[in-house]
């Protein structure tokens, strides 16, 4: 559908920028901090260092604050630590944790961003694991006390909570990602039941804790396209969209799961088994928004069913497959970044069109970037233009949801900062800020503006795309 005319950002609509606890913070045993499953990690992609340093954002959150402040963020999203907070997960709580957190956000305040916290961003605490994380029904009450722990001190801090980032990406590809979901396809997806549960329960807790705060899930959701106008094809498109998407909103939005992703789980013997209260505990847990995290949509074609529809170069921007069900396939008709995701601004468009359409709840992008390999040259500077133009032409599709008629919240891109990116290490930058860092030198940690900084900054400035010259 086109417009004679779009319809402008809303006033107050939250622009900002998003990381998480272990790609910044460092500081992984500063201050009674506990060991998480990242940073229990001994292997890593070849060439990168690990996670366990950051960007040392732990001790220099004050100059990072500042800097968010002077690019003119209104919200920043970013994520707690949980073995910070509770170092065990399930022990004793840890007040420098919960002080470092306090001293965060209300250096936030200060400078008038606003706070949207996620309760947990891959990093389960590591004693948790050996426990048998969250395939152990224990965790479930651990996430629970710790949420409670952190909505009591820092609940009327933070008007925004996130539950648990991208869910979904850690259940279909947790061995990629080293968070702990792992452990054979039906105890994955026990391991799953066990985290929509304990989602539900934190959200109907926050609102008794702190009802004047919200709280969403924070899946990462993508359109999916066939590969033909095939119907077989179609068909493959709308059971990948299931599983991939709809299986964890509805249970998130509506507390019951997705009719044709709880056919697929039936069909292979993995359906989880509920334990009594849950059916309860999932009807009852209510988001106030759904926040969501987009880089790229799919495409996919129907499975041959021979077990070739699996391969074996994909991650959680390109689909690997389901031997039966859908076969990852490439879209002839989208440019594609340096680490082969394919781009697709108007799918932004549509993916908000999908969700909007399906559940009537408002809109948080929480996640939306360009990984490259930027270089810092001898004046200080990241001459990003290619940043920019990703950038702009997804926002021109926010405008466009906008004006279809979808409510959108705001909009946080991934990264506010540099920091340790989840495959490549620390050379692939998301960034506004550049920090000098190698994989295996620290240097000195220095901040410099990138160009985009500066072009971010002037659309906050102006609540609107700036003209393009």
């Amino acid at each position: 559908m086109q417009y004679e005319q779009l319809a402008p950002f809303p006033p107050g609509f939250l622009w900002g920028a998003s990381t998480s606890a272990y790609q910044t913070e460092g500081g992984w045993d500063a201050d009674g901090k506990g060991p998480s499953v990242i940073d229990a990690r001994t292997e890593f992609p070849e060439g990168t260092s690990g996670f366990r340093d950051g960007v040392d954002h732990y001790h220099r959150f004050r100059e990072d604050v500042a800097l968010f402040a002077e690019l003119g963020l209104k919200a920043y999203r970013f994520s707690l630590s949980w073995s910070r907070v509770i170092p065990d997960g399930d022990g004793a709580v840890n007040p420098a944790g919960i002080a470092f957190y306090r001293e965060l956000i209300t250096e936030l305040r200060a400078h008038g961003i606003t706070p949207v916290a996620t309760l947990m961003h891959f990093d389960l605490p590591h004693a948790l694991q050996e426990k048998g994380g969250w395939g152990n029904r224990a965790t479930v009450e651990a996430f629970v006390r710790y949420a409670g722990v952190v909505f009591a001190e820092l609940g009327e801090l933070v008007p925004y909570w996130l539950t648990i980032n991208e869910q979904n990406m850690m259940i279909m590809l947790g061995e990629m990602l080293g968070t702990g979901t792992t452990g054979g396809r039906k105890g994955i997806w026990q391991q799953n039941h066990h985290m929509l549960v304990a989602q539900a329960r934190v959200m109907s807790l926050l609102h008794e804790i702190a009802p004047g705060a919200k709280i969403g899930p924070a899946p990462n959701i993508a359109c999916v396209y066939p590969a033909t106008p095939n119907p077989l094809d179609v068909l493959a498109a709308a059971d990948f969209s299931a599983i991939r998407n709809w299986l964890y909103l509805d249970v998130a939005v509506h507390g019951t799961y997705h009719p044709t992703a709880w056919a697929f789980l039936g069909a292979r013997g993995w359906q989880p088994e509920y334990a009594k209260g849950d059916a309860e505990a999932l009807a009852a847990g209510r988001p106030d928004f759904i926040a969501f995290n987009y880089y790229t949509s799919h495409t996919v074609a129907a499975p041959r069913g021979d077990g070739t529809d699996i391969r074996d170069n994909g991650d959680q921007h390109i689909v690997l497959g389901e031997d039966g069900v859908y076969r990852g396939a490439d879209n002839p008709y989208l440019p594609r970044n340096q680490f082969n995701w394919e781009i697709d601004p108007l799918g932004f468009r549509t993916t908000f069109r999908e969700l909007y359409d399906r559940y009537r709840l408002p809109l948080l992008v929480t996640e939306n970037g360009l990984g490259a390999y930027d270089e810092l040259t001898n004046d200080g500077r990241v001459h990003d233009d290619y940043r920019i133009e990703y950038l702009a032409a997804h926002i021109e599709q926010i405008q466009y949801a906008l004006t279809d008629g979808v409510e959108v919240m705001g909009y946080c891109p991934w990264s506010a900062i540099d920091l340790v990116s989840t495959h490549q290490g620390v050379r692939k930058r998301y960034g506004f800020i550049y920090v000098d860092r190698d994989e295996f030198d620290l240097k000195e940690l220095q901040r410099h503006r990138k160009d985009s900084f500066f072009w971010y900054q002037q659309l906050i400035r102006g609540n609107a795309l700036p003209s393009r010259v």
